[in-house]
């Protein structure tokens, strides 16, 4: 007996209540994944309760307006819906007015120019003048860029006798403005090539690139082998490679 198939047709059939909660229950491993995947990318300060809250959310969203008719497995279609709901989550609990939000985003950006430039962290003087504001402004201004909590970067770094915030560290991995320039454009032309897959060759790409699933994770997705999934990744990164070679040859 299909036990995801009979759900299913329960929910189709009534709509009830009960039908929507046993489809949750059903799918809370993925809810599971999702909120693991995310949260470990956040501050200590959001919980995992709290991801879990905005994952159902989008869960019950999916079963909501899932079209059965469609050639698209209900994880993936949920799969997008879950992460949707922790991001707008996350986004709504903001407590910084949007006029903050945008002069610390300034902030950020004239700092990493002037580290770039530099190549060394900036002072609140130097990055004051630059900004052409008080040094009183900058300091409130990183203040709340500390204590926001969606900023995971802005954590204190625990176990320093300093605790000195990552911020103040020179990042020699930064790109320089020219290799931006060429990353930013090479994915412009990787994200054409990929429009121009197969649909089945774009979906196997985004589940491995984008949400990071195995070969085998594909497979159960799409209810395809692991080896029929393989094959399709093999020849849609072929087709990329000779997409962005093409390009590359022209230049």
């Amino acid at each position: 007996m299909d036990i995801e198939a009979d759900l299913w047709k329960c929910w189709n059939e009534t709509k009830s209540d009960l039908a929507a909660e046993k489809l949750i229950q059903h799918y809370m491993p993925l809810v599971t994944y999702h909120v693991q995947r995310i949260s470990n990318g956040l501050p200590i300060s959001i919980t995992k309760d709290e991801m879990k809250s905005h994952a159902l959310e989008g869960l019950l969203d999916a079963i909501t307006k899932f079209d059965s008719s469609r050639a698209l497995k209900f994880d993936t279609y949920a799969s997008f819906r879950i992460r949707g709901a922790m991001i707008d989550g996350l986004r709504k609990e903001d407590r910084l007015p949007r006029t903050i939000r945008e002069k610390i985003k300034k902030m950020e950006q004239v700092t990493e120019s002037l580290e770039q430039l530099k190549g060394r962290a900036i002072g609140i003087e130097e990055l004051a003048s630059a900004m052409d504001m008080p040094e009183k402004d900058i300091a409130t201004l990183k203040y709340e860029q500390y204590s926001s909590h969606n900023l995971s970067i802005d954590d204190v770094m625990s176990g320093s006798d300093e605790q000195q915030y990552a911020y103040q560290f020179q990042d020699l991995a930064a790109k320089a403005p020219e290799s931006k320039l060429v990353e930013a454009d090479t994915k412009e032309e990787l994200a054409i090539a990929i429009r121009k897959l197969s649909e089945n060759e774009q979906l196997v790409v985004q589940l491995s690139y984008y949400e990071e699933l195995t070969l085998t994770e594909i497979g159960r997705v799409l209810d395809l082998s692991t080896s029929r999934i393989s094959q399709i990744h093999a020849r849609a990164i072929n087709k990329l490679r000779q997409a962005l070679f093409k390009k590359e040859f022209v230049r």
